[in-house]
């Protein structure tokens, strides 16, 4: 049994300072072998924000996996946006915009999904595409095969926002290279389900972080996902914020079959 925790959209600027200390205590006492962060770290990529994220990252146990978010690159400054996009994020946070995170039962690819050009809707480039399917695909079929990305690759019913351009391309591709779960954020909601696809590609599981950390909920409680991997299954809590009891308690689980995959 592996187990990967799933936080997002911390926005360090716009975060609530008094769940630092639970999301880090439940975090902790949780024993994951990864945990992830599928980007907005900070709210408008000030240095001070990222050096709280910086601070964070380094009071979790586990190893820690991060991509960039739309809110990680500067909004404001329009020619350090489109010339030197990840100068601050590489300083503070990680060189590698595509990093990996490999054991004997899973492998995790980090996909950058941000365009400087277009600050919030993002976009799948064919490089980093590329990239990603390739290492699923050299994968020992074993393993699971995880990709963490900010923006989502199908919006839930009701989501207003702009998917990232070449979504359906990427969703298509990726599974074709045996990925079996995309974990991302970006909405500010919680959702979990299989991917709606066709043309007989097997199913994955699409799995969304609301916000773990931040004041910008949409109608719901901060919250993160634990993900439980066996060879037969994913099973996904989903952990949201008590205001009563402040501490981070089981409101949702589900369990998704990797049988499709392995077929």
């Amino acid at each position: 049994m592996s187990r990967i925790i799933h936080l997002s959209d911390l926005h360090f600027g716009k975060d609530r300072p008094d769940l630092l200390g639970p999301l880090e205590d439940s975090v902790n006492g949780l024993n994951a072998e990864l945990v992830v962060i599928s980007g907005d770290l900070t709210q408008r990529a000030r240095n001070h924000q990222f050096a709280a994220a910086r601070d964070f990252i380094e009071k979790i146990n586990a190893p820690v996996l991060t991509v960039p978010g739309n809110h990680d690159i500067l909004l404001h400054r329009p020619l350090t946006r489109f010339f030197a996009p990840w100068r601050r994020y590489r300083k503070w946070i990680n060189t590698d915009l595509t990093p990996e995170f490999e054991t004997d039962t899973m492998i995790v690819i980090g996909l950058n999904s941000v365009d400087r050009f277009a600050w919030q809707a993002g976009r799948v480039s064919a490089r980093r595409l590329h990239h990603a399917c390739t290492a699923m695909e050299n994968a020992p079929s074993h393993k699971a095969r995880v990709i963490v990305m900010h923006h989502p690759l199908q919006h839930p019913e009701g989501s207003h926002k702009t998917p990232a351009r070449g979504s359906e391309k990427a969703l298509g591709q990726l599974l074709s290279s045996g990925v079996e779960i995309i974990m991302s954020g970006h909405l500010h909601i919680w959702h979990a389900e299989n991917f709606e696809v066709t043309s007989g590609k097997h199913s994955a599981v699409q799995l969304h972080a609301g916000t773990s950390l931040s004041t910008r909920v949409r109608g719901e409680p901060n919250d993160f996902n634990v993900v439980d991997i066996s060879p037969e299954f994913f099973d996904v809590q989903r952990l949201s914020f008590d205001e009563d009891k402040q501490q981070f308690e089981t409101t949702e689980a589900r369990q998704f079959s990797r049988a499709s995959v392995k077929s």
